[in-house]
C-alpha cells in the first residue's frame, strides 16, 4: 500500500476576484479542511506549497489572469509531485482553485503516460476567447491538453501533459452549444451530467478502467471540483447551476475510481470557505469523501 501524503496547494491564481478588491476565498480551503478533520482522518503526512501573490490583472500576451505566476508556481509544483511519484506516494491534493492542475500534469509528463478523469461541473475546456475572466480555472482541461497559448500548454517544453485523447471529462452540466462544441470537437471523452446519468455510473467508470488498461496507461489521475455536486449540498462554489450529483450517485461514482490499482492520486478544488460559514457543507463533503476513500485505500498499490 502506498503511503498517502496529503498536499496543499492553496492558490487562487486562476479565478478571478469576487467583488472589486476582495481575492477568492479558496486559498483558504487547505485550512478550512483541517478544521474540519479531513487530515486527521487521510494522513498526517503534510507538505505545503504556497502560490505567489495574487492580481485580478491579466497578461497582456495571453489575456490570461496571473500567466506568470501560475508559470512559476506550475514548475515548482510539478517538481514536488515528481518527486512524491518517484517515492511511490499517493498525493492526495487540496486546492485550491482548478490551476492547480497545471504542475500535477506537468509532472505526470514528466513520469510517463496518464489518463485524466476531469469530475467537474463544467468542462473547463474552454478557448480564452470564450472567457469573459482569463482565469485559468475554467480553461484547465483544455491547457493542459495543449490547447491554448504556449506560455501556459508548453512549460518546459512538455506539452501536451495529458493526450487530448486520454482526459475524460464528466459531469458538465452547463448546457450550452458554442461551450460544450469546444470539448465535443476534441479527441476527450465528454459525459454531460445528463449522458453520465443516461449511461450509468458503473458503466461509465467501467469504460473509463478499460481504456486505461488498453492503453496501457502508467496510471491516471483524478479531478474533482466540488461543483459537481448539487448545488443543494454544495452552494459554496463561485460559479453555481442547478442540479448535480447527489452524494449517492458522487460516493459510488468515486469508489469505482478508488478501488482501481491504477488511480496515482486526486486534487479536490474549488470549495470556499467564505460562503460556507457555517461549515454545514464542508463537513458534510469531508464526511462522505473520506468515508468512501478510507472504505478503499488499501487498494492504493
Amino acid at each position: 500500500m502506498k503511503e498517502i501524503c496529503i498536499v496543499e496547494f492553496p492558490s487562487n491564481l486562476g479565478l478571478k476576484e469576487p467583488q472589486p478588491g476582495k481575492e477568492p476565498g479558496v486559498k483558504n480551503l487547505p485550512d478550512w479542511f483541517w478544521k474540519h478533520n479531513l487530515h486527521k482522518a487521510i494522513s498526517n503526512n503534510i507538505i505545503r506549497l504556497d502560490p505567489p501573490k495574487y492580481s485580478n490583472i491579466k497578461d497582456v500576451e495571453t489575456q490570461i489572469l496571473n500567466a506568470n505566476s501560475l508559470v512559476e508556481y506550475a514548475r515548482e509544483q510539478a517538481y514536488l509531485i515528481n518527486n512524491l511519484l518517484t517515492q511511490n506516494k499517493f498525493p492526495f491534493i487540496l486546492g485550491g482553485d482548478c490551476s492547480i492542475l497545471l504542475g500535477t500534469a506537468i509532472a505526470l509528463k514528466q513520469k510517463g503516460n496518464y489518463g485524466l478523469f476531469y469530475l467537474d461541473g463544467h468542462t473547463d475546456f474552454m478557448d480564452i476567447s470564450l472567457s469573459e475572466t482569463g482565469g485559468v480555472g475554467g480553461m484547465a482541461a483544455s491547457i493542459v491538453t495543449g490547447n491554448g497559448h504556449e506560455k501556459l500548454t508548453n512549460i518546459l517544453n512538455l506539452s501536451p501533459y495529458i493526450k487530448e485523447e486520454n482526459l475524460w471529462c464528466v459531469g458538465n452540466r452547463e448546457y450550452d452549444d458554442q461551450y460544450e462544441n469546444e470539448i465535443r470537437n476534441s479527441s476527450a471523452t465528454y459525459l454531460s451530467l445528463h449522458e453520465l446519468r443516461k449511461k450509468g455510473v458503473l458503466n461509465c467508470v467501467k469504460s473509463f478502467l478499460q481504456e486505461v488498461e488498453t492503453k496501457n496507461h502508467d496510471g491516471f489521475w483524478l479531478h474533482i471540483d466540488v461543483d459537481v455536486l448539487n448545488d443543494s449540498i454544495m452552494p459554496c462554489v463561485d460559479s453555481r447551476t442547478p442540479d448535480g450529483l447527489t452524494y449517492e450517485e458522487f460516493n459510488k461514482l468515486t469508489s469505482f475510481l478508488f478501488q482501481s490499482n491504477k488511480l496515482s492520486g486526486l486534487e479536490i478544488t474549488i470549495l470556499d470557505p467564505d460562503l460556507d460559514t457555517t461549515g454545514e457543507y464542508t463537513k458534510n463533503f469531508v464526511t462522505n469523501l473520506t468515508s468512501t476513500f478510507n472504505t478503499f485505500r488499501n487498494t492504493i498499490n
